[in-house]
């Protein structure tokens, strides 16, 4: 795949790579696209969060249980 930047954009990759966080250009590129899925992901799960029927207020015992969930990892599928 070929993609054209504009100097700008591309004096901005270039100095991504100088300062040794990547190897080449594609890896920063590829990096910024990764980043830019993941943040859609995030945005469609707020937005069907946000549709969602209210579960009633968040307090103190939810967010432990869900601390605790989130350590214990996946649960399998019934």
């Amino acid at each position: 795949m070929n993609v054209s930047l504009p100097e700008s954009l591309k004096d901005f990759v270039d100095e991504q790579v100088m300062r040794g966080g990547y190897g080449v250009s594609s890896e920063s590129i590829g990096e910024l696209i990764r980043k830019d899925a993941d943040r859609l992901q995030l945005q469609g799960l707020l937005l069907e969060g946000g549709a969602s029927a209210s579960a009633g207020p968040a307090g103190l015992g939810y967010f432990s249980s869900l601390r605790k969930r989130l350590r214990l990892g996946p649960t399998p599928a019934s």
